[in-house]
């Protein structure tokens, strides 16, 4: 997505350079939410972005694997050989972790690329017992795809509640009622001791059996080529880019899940691994790469949604540092909001099935404003009428 539209924005701006983007992957680029829903149920064949990079002038070198850079002389290395460039922009995204002594096992799959998403198909329409390790947003999108083609499914998370690292265990423990709701078991303080074919072994030594495991432990940037190469690297492997885009050295940016940037809007840098960042951060380095003067400074309200177990979830903003949460409606409800205010201004927005509070409080992250506690709490009330 990064690398696709920063080529589709340069030509958008104007640029009438030689635009290359090379990928690792055989395929046409490709979109990757899909690949979690109607590519992995077999609703849809693929993703391929619709672009028409002949007429855009942008040459593809697909099936093409970068080894290296070498910013001083302006080249990169790939298997191909080398190749030159006045400007680089980085979008080589994030991989997935691996479970430790799971790989190479048979029955064991991630699910990041098309080719994963191919190769789960077959599992899910065999109707296999499948065992998911991890429950977060991932975890959770395929164990509902995998329970609506029919199989058995079993979640297993090292923490004691789903999406443990991402929010705080009042938001997050209603949603451990949705794996149930759903026929999938849940097993929270749940830790791997191995991996055997057919079969998933806790420390506590229940033997679970798998036809297939998944493994939805996270990720991290895809940056490890990048190592030696005077390009910095934060202490979570992601390209430390400034408010511009732009990397240590010179004529080098970075965009989207490799890169992290400095956020005024929340006071600290960010590190989104969401498919709007990849959207918007190329407008940016689009804009710089064609002389924005000043240069353009990317301060995104960061978005993402998810769909799991019949529910639409939705988050915008970022709650590390609220102060205050508001729930609007209950969790027990088939839709509900939880809102992060600081210094009673609006950081985050959770919604549940409710997308209008969702559009509405971004709109109001992005503007500032304070709001009215004690209206926000009130679900029949409108966001945007909660201002102070």
């Amino acid at each position: 997505m990064a690398g696709v539209q920063t080529a589709v924005a340069l030509r958008e701006k104007g640029f009438d350079g030689t635009i290359t983007l090379i990928g690792a992957e055989p395929h046409q680029p490709y979109d990757r939410p899909p690949l979690s829903k109607a590519v992995l149920l077999g609703e849809a064949e693929g993703s391929a972005f619709n672009v028409d990079f002949e007429e855009l002038a942008v040459e593809l070198r697909l099936g093409c694997e970068v080894t290296g850079v070498r910013p001083d002389a302006h080249l990169l290395d790939t298997a191909d050989g080398p190749v030159g460039y006045d400007v680089l922009v980085i979008a080589t995204g994030a991989e997935p972790l691996r479970l430790p002594g799971a790989e190479g096992v048979p029955g064991v799959h991630l699910l990041r690329t098309l080719d994963d998403a191919e190769r789960l198909r077959p599992v899910l329409a065999e109707k296999h017992d499948i065992v998911v390790v991890g429950a977060g947003w991932i975890g959770a999108e395929f164990a509902t795809a995998a329970r609506a083609a029919g199989c058995s499914v079993a979640v297993v998370e090292a923490a004691e509640r789903p999406l443990a690292g991402v929010l705080p265990a009042e938001v997050a423990a209603p949603m451990a009622d949705w794996y149930a709701e759903s026929g999938a078991s849940l097993r929270t303080h749940a830790r791997v001791a191995r991996v055997e074919p057919g079969a998933v072994v806790l420390d506590d030594g229940t033997r679970l059996a798998a036809g297939a495991v998944v493994v939805g432990i996270g990720a991290r940037p895809a940056t490890d080529w990048l190592t030696g190469s005077a390009i910095e690297l934060g202490p979570d492997g992601a390209i430390v880019a400034d408010d511009a885009l732009r990397t240590s050295v010179p004529d080098v940016y970075a965009v989207g899940d490799c890169a992290s940037f400095p956020s005024g809007r929340f006071g600290q840098r960010l590190l989104v691994h969401h498919w709007d960042n990849a959207l918007q951060g190329p407008r940016t380095v689009a804009a710089n790469i064609t002389g924005a003067a000043p240069p353009e400074v990317y301060d995104p309200v960061p978005y993402f949604w998810s769909e799991q177990f019949g529910r639409f979830v939705q988050y915008a903003g970022h709650h590390g540092g609220a102060d205050t949460l508001v729930w609007r409606g209950s969790p027990q409800d088939a839709a509900w909001t939880v809102c992060w205010l600081r210094a009673g201004a609006l950081v985050a927005v959770l919604a549940v099935g409710r997308p209008r509070d969702l559009a509405q409080g971004r709109r109001l992250i992005a503007s500032g404003a304070r709001l009215d506690a004690e209206r926000v709490a009130d679900p029949s009330v409108p966001l945007k009428s909660t201002t102070l």
